[in-house]
């Protein structure tokens, strides 16, 4: 990992124009590639750099940054004076493909400065026995007395991906805690096996509601189903990168879809979306997967895209700073390189605009002062901090 003084990089260079076939059910959205005046409506800052970052979360009522690095190291950044730490107590992790350490979340009910005795959730892929693995997630609380000696004490597993199987993609494991803070939504990816995500006897292709300690949260749709697991939500899902609550409450992901069909989903209690009977994709061989239609029986997504814009992470601005941003989406594109701005009006949405960052992004979160913070994706990924112009 390096540290760097933040240094101030110009972005002023007219956005590249970025084709979209963005569409929501009611046809194309119109798709700006940047600003009226042709300028990007903030400038950047790169504030650090680390290795492989996958999630960044500012500790609730705090300027201090957590950032989780692939490979399996959590890291811990006072922003106001850009020290960094390492975070001990972090569990092993199974690293290769897209599987390591994965989400972070806290709990806005111990929001305060002091960080020592606070909750931290983290996730991340687990092995095995033989060649399988599958997401997990984890808490413990936080001693930290300073930015360079901060640990997790007892951290314990609360909720396993079932059931853990062969290969290294799509654990998903985006973690959500509930506006009222009671609640835990974990996104359960398809693990690339694409039927057990319509097969309700397991949580792949799923996301999932918990209590606080990982038990299944009373009041899920399908508890008194003989068979089904107790803790899930919704499922037909494939690979959810992104998630967050409105202001209203409502849950909204973003997921990719194969070749083709990534989606921008309204998540409703019980809700089946399709993977893989239905997507606006096709499978990587070439072969069709028919288009979702009026009377399929399945959710729809508000937004797709094809081509696709491989979503990295996904935020929901609620703050002041950024004038047209306040209680829409931002999603960090790995593919594209961009930040893609979906206005959301009520339960419907539409992209409106697209901005060229250069690089895959891989994580994106909301300071909180309401800057926006990136984290690009891969090795040496810089993290950014953007402000208005």
């Amino acid at each position: 990992m390096k540290c760097l003084n933040p240094i101030a990089v110009a972005l002023s260079l007219p956005a590249l124009a970025l084709a979209s076939c963005a569409q929501a059910d009611s046809g194309d959205s119109a798709v700006q590639t940047a600003g009226e005046s042709g300028e990007r409506p903030f400038t950047s800052e790169v504030m650090a750099v680390f290795e492989e970052p996958w999630a960044i979360e500012f500790a609730p009522g705090t300027g201090v940054l957590f950032v989780t690095e692939q490979g399996g190291s959590l890291k811990v950044m006072d922003t106001a004076t850009g020290e960094i730490g390492t975070v001990s107590g972090v569990p092993a992790v199974d690293y290769g493909g897209q599987g390591g350490l994965g989400d972070i979340a806290f709990l806005p009910g111990e929001a305060d400065t002091n960080l020592t005795g606070r909750t931290i959730y983290l996730s991340f892929a687990e092995a095995g026995e033989g060649d399988t693995r599958g997401a997990a997630l984890g808490r413990g609380k936080l001693d930290c007395n300073a930015t360079d000696n901060c640990s997790i004490q007892g951290f314990e597993v609360i909720w396993r991906q079932a059931p853990k199987v062969t290969g290294r993609g799509h654990y998903s494991h985006r973690i959500q805690v509930s506006p009222d803070g009671r609640h835990l939504f974990v996104a359960s990816g398809d693990r690339q096996k694409q039927t057990p995500a319509q097969d309700l006897s397991n949580t792949l292709g799923t996301i999932v509601r918990l209590n606080l300690d990982g038990t299944p949260a009373e009041g899920n749709p399908l508890a008194d189903r003989e068979g089904v697991p107790d803790e899930t939500w919704s499922w037909g899902h494939r690979n959810i990168l992104g998630m967050d609550f409105d202001a209203e409450g409502r849950l909204w992901e973003t997921e990719h879809g194969p070749k083709g069909g990534d989606e921008l989903n309204l998540v409703e209690r019980g809700a089946n979306y399709g993977w893989p009977e239905r997507s606006f994709g096709i499978n990587y061989n070439g072969s069709p997967i028919p288009d979702h239609s009026p009377d399929d029986g399945f959710a729809k997504p508000e937004v797709h895209w094809t081509p696709v814009i491989a979503p990295g992470d996904m935020i929901i601005h609620s703050g002041e700073m950024f004038e047209g941003w306040r209680g829409d989406a931002l999603i960090a594109g790995l593919k594209t390189k961009a930040i893609i701005h979906v206005t959301l009006e009520g339960d419907t949405a539409r992209e409106t605009a697209r901005y060229d960052m250069g690089s895959r992004l891989r994580s994106i979160e909301e300071g909180p002062d309401g800057a926006v913070w990136i984290a690009e994706d891969g090795e040496d990924g810089r993290l950014l901090k953007l402000t208005p112009r």
